[in-house]
């Protein structure tokens, strides 16, 4: 498994900080991975972000996970999940310029949010999976309710500080998807990395055995 950094531009000229994990070898598909909220510390270094990043390429992924504008070395500013829309579409731009597919879209709480934000605004249908996805509240902007048709995980914590079970239902009965609910964890899944990363990278074709997600 290797890293490299790299820069993304995005539409509105600002430059991206960004990083890529990449398998030892060949690819079996490629995960953009948005990391939690900027203004609560969220970083696409930080310590989930790492495990699951770290995980999916030696499950035999790429991955490309990136700071959002305003964070570590990205330029600009916060833009509250709207200006954000721009920085998924720099690095979804980047995986399809000569990464391996299929192409995959994921995040951990606000990148979780805001990636479903950006798939509603573009109309873009892509298998999809989320770990914990603030349903109510102010952190992260609100969940989108038109979406295209496409498969969708979500992860949580029964435990979540920010949302319930309960609500991630309601919005799922609504949007379509499948909830896997880890017991015992909250919002950052201490001690059950391993367990996320699995369930993510299932949701994207992954199995035991080194199936590919397309076989």
């Amino acid at each position: 498994m290797t890293s490299a950094n790299h820069t993304l531009l995005t539409s509105d000229g600002e430059r991206l900080e960004s990083l890529w994990d990449r398998p030892a070898g060949q690819a079996i598909g490629t995960v953009v991975l948005c990391h939690p909220h900027p203004l609560q510390g969220g970083t696409m270094r930080a310590p989930l972000m790492n495990h699951v990043a770290e995980g999916l390429a030696s499950r035999g992924f790429t991955v490309l996970r990136f700071n959002f504008r305003g964070v570590g070395e990205s330029s600009g500013t916060h833009g509250y999940g709207q200006a954000e829309i721009a920085d998924v579409s720099a690095a979804w731009e980047a995986v399809n310029e000569g990464a391996t597919g299929p192409y995959v879209l994921g995040g951990w709480s606000f990148g979780a949010a805001t990636s479903l934000v950006w798939m509603a605004h573009t109309n873009t249908a892509v298998p999809w999976a989320g770990i914990a996805p603030p349903v109510t509240g102010t952190r992260s902007p609100t969940l989108p309710l038109l979406l295209p048709a496409a498969p969708r995980t979500f992860i949580l914590g029964d435990r979540d500080q920010f949302t319930t079970v309960a609500e991630t239902e309601a919005y799922i009965d609504q949007v379509s998807g499948q909830l896997h609910v880890i017991k015992g964890s909250d919002h950052f899944f201490y001690f059950r990395e391993t367990v996320v990363t699995d369930l993510m990278a299932g949701a994207f074709g992954w199995h035991p055995g080194g199936q590919s997600p397309g076989a």
